[in-house]
Order: C-alpha cells, then structure tokens, then sequence
C-alpha cells in the first residue's frame, strides 16, 4: 500500500455522508412520512458538514474542492439529462402522448401484463442507450401513466423502470460501467458481457414472474378510455427507436422535444407559447432532482479527499483470506464505494483497480472480477433511495424515493445472483 493511500485514510470523513442519510431516513422512520425531511435539505447539512471537518484545510480550499467534485463531468452530463427528461415529458403531456401511449398499452397489451411489458421494454432501451439515467428519463412519464390508469400502485411502476434501466445499464455495451469494469480488469468487452449475462439472467426472468404474479388482480379504473391518437405516439416511439440504435441520450431527448413539440403545434395542442411554456415547466420541475445530485457529488467529492473513501477500501480489503473471500471482497469494495457515492460508475473506478490487485492475488478470472463490479454497482444504484436513478423517477410521480424500494425488486434478484455465483463459483470457466 502507497504511503499517498495510508496518509489518505480517515474514517471520520465517512461523518457527512452517514448523517445525510441518517437525517433523510431517520426523519421519515419516525414521522412515517418520508417526504417530512426534503432531501436536498438533507444533502445541504450533510455538505455543510463535510465543509466544516478537517479544519486544517483552509475553508476556501474545501469550498474549491467541493465545487469541482460537484462538476465533475458525469454529474453535469446527469443534471443536463434530468432537466431535457423534464422538459420531453412536459412537452409530450400537454401535446397529449402520456394519454395517448397509455391508451394504446391498454388496448394492446393484457392488463396482467403490462407491467411486465414496462420492464421488458426499459431492458431493451437501457441495453441499447447504455444508461440507466436516461432510460428513467425516457420512460418513466409512461409508466406513471399506466399506474394512473390502473390500480398499479405508482411506486411499483416506478420501480420497475428503475430495474429495467439497471439491467441494461449493467449489461450494455456502450454503459460507462461497463466500460469502467472491462477497463480496470483489462478483459474484453464480450467476455465480460458472455459472464455477466449468464450470471443475471435468472434474475431477469425471476423479476418477470414476480411483476406477473404482483399484477395478476390488476384492472383498468373506472371512467378511462382506450381512444388514442397513434400520431401523439411518434415521440415515443423515435425515442426508443433512437435508443435502440444507440444514439446518444442528449440527442435522443432533443429529438423527442422537437417533434412533441411539432406535433403539439401542427395538431392545435399548443400554440408556440404553450410549448415553450411547457417545456419551461418541464425544466423547472426537474431543477430539485439536478440540484440535489449536484450537492450529493459534491459532498461525497469532500468525503473522499478527506480519506473516508480510501478508509473504507482498506477496511474491506484487509478481511479478504480465500479466493471465495476475495469474490467477496471485490463485492464488498464496489458495493461500499457506490453506497458512499451513489454512483456506480464512479464506484467502479474507484474500487477497480483495488478489485485487480485482488483478483490477481487470488487467481480469479478478470471476466469474473469484472462482472462482480458491474453487477454490486449495478445493484446497490438500483436500490438506495438516494440514488439519481430512484430520485428521478420518484420525482416524476411525485413520491419519496423511500417508496420505491420495496418494489426494487430486479436489483434484489441481481445482488442474489451475484451472490449465489460467488458461492457456487458460476459460471465454470475455462482459462483464457
């Protein structure tokens, strides 16, 4: 171990980080109310904290390293995404596609099996984006709008568009994580993918027959109609078309919001005030959600460079004795870096290069400790209730984040798939 890392070891850094999520959860325990504490108020104590500790930094120094940790480049591309959702899902209500598309699932689709529909779909267009940020954006109004036409309680639709973009975001080509996973193991992106997908199909299929199971009483409420206009369908369909052929998010949500838009005007939805209006109000109900990413990462940026992230690495590491406990280690490491962090692809960077050391030390498979890091990335993201994905989609139905994980059902199923591959040392490979 460098002498850099020992002398960057501090548990107490871990403070902020511990009390942000003590006071966000803590306060919705005991109200019963997981809205009473707003959450960006409890990212603001938690950086208000972290500004406070290490006192022989000078404050302007940490307020520095607080503002560029909050811009680092995946937290602006994150806020940049969150405030384009807003602005597409707004435009496509007013223009009327969430009626529309709602209306033409219902007609389509078994009513039992819509929400397995809704998972299978945010699988495919988080495969093909690569991320799961943007799959949520996408999809989520749609799924809120099934909940709202049937008795599908919203908290479980939003849950399962977070499981479905978690699946691909894991497993696709062109995800960050992915690409940080094959990068700190050096192996090669199809290997990785032939593991990982081995390892987590289970888990997809168990998902499908659990929603299945959970939806069978499920009926349509009284008093919704089935008409829909298949033109006010197009921006959804463009997204998920675009998606699937790999676009980039950006453009694919541009691309959404100009032809709601198009079409909103074109068929006297809205005038051209009333887009933009709509588009407006899109933005600024997502500026929450940017703002409180942008604490959050700033916050953690100040948890690791007092130490506390390194601490915790150590930590992990220093229980690792067989090479079953080093699978496990590798787990451990990725999984307490994306708790601090809540974010996997950072998590994976950060615990990646760590995770190889192990890994060599102990003879496992780089596919294997490659895939172990996605997927504990992938897991944990998809199921603390401070993460970006859950905030957004939470925030599109208008619930607390806290409400979704009951229903985080796929990132369950991927963490126990995960697990029972490291116990069982699946799937048996042979030597590349």
């Amino acid at each position: 171990m460098s002498t850099d890392f020992k002398d960057k070891m501090n548990g107490w850094a871990l403070l902020p980080l511990v009390v942000f999520i003590c006071i966000f959860l803590g306060a919705g325990i005991i109200t019963k109310d997981f809205t009473f504490m707003p959450l960006n108020v409890a990212a603001i104590i938690g950086v208000i904290m972290a500004l406070l500790m290490n006192r022989k930094e000078n404050f302007a120094h940490k307020v520095e390293v607080f503002a560029k940790s909050a811009g680092h480049p995946n937290i602006i591309l994150m806020m940049f995404i969150f405030i384009l959702a807003g602005a597409f899902s707004k435009t496509a209500e007013k223009m009327g596609g969430v009626e529309s598309i709602v209306n033409f699932g219902l007609s389509m689709i078994p009513q039992n099996l819509l929400i397995v529909g809704l998972f299978i779909i945010c699988m495919f267009v988080s495969i093909s984006m690569g991320t799961s940020v943007g799959t949520v954006a996408a999809i989520a109004p749609v799924g809120f709008g099934l909940s709202q036409a049937t008795d599908i309680p919203a908290a479980l639709a939003m849950a399962t568009v977070v499981g479905g973009a978690m699946f691909g975001d894991n497993l696709s080509m062109i995800s960050d994580t992915t690409i940080a996973a094959v990068r700190t193991q050096r192996t090669q992106m199809a290997d990785k993918f032939k593991v990982n997908f081995r390892i987590v199909l289970p888990g997809a299929m168990i998902t499908i027959i659990i929603l299945w199971v959970l939806t069978l009483g499920n009926h349509v409420n009284h008093g919704q109609s089935y008409d829909y206009n298949f033109i006010k369908i197009i921006p959804y369909l463009l997204v998920l078309i675009l998606a699937l052929i790999g676009i980039n998010v950006v453009l694919v949500l541009l691309g959404g919001i100009l032809l709601s838009g198009i079409i909103g005007i074109a068929d006297g939805s809205f005038n051209l005030a009333g887009f933009l209006k709509a588009a407006s109000e899109g933005i600024v109900g997502m500026e929450d959600i940017a703002i409180i990413a942008l604490l959050i990462g700033g916050m953690i940026g100040l948890v690791e460079h007092n130490g506390g992230i390194n601490w915790l690495l150590h930590k992990v590491k220093s229980k690792i004795k067989s090479r079953r406990g080093a699978e496990f280690g590798i787990a451990s490491l990725v999984s307490v870096a994306d708790i601090s962090t809540a974010n996997n692809t950072i998590s994976i960077i950060m615990s990646g290069p760590l995770a190889k050391d192990i890994a060599d030390e102990y003879e496992i498979d780089r596919r294997k400790s490659a895939s172990i890091l996605d997927i504990f990335g992938s897991a944990w993201q998809g199921f603390i209730p401070y993460s970006p994905q859950l905030i957004a989609a939470a925030g599109v139905a208008g619930i607390s984040p806290v409400m979704l994980v009951p229903y985080s059902i796929y990132p369950v199923m991927l963490a126990l798939c995960g697990i029972v591959a490291i116990i069982f040392n699946l799937p048996r490979l042979k030597s590349k």
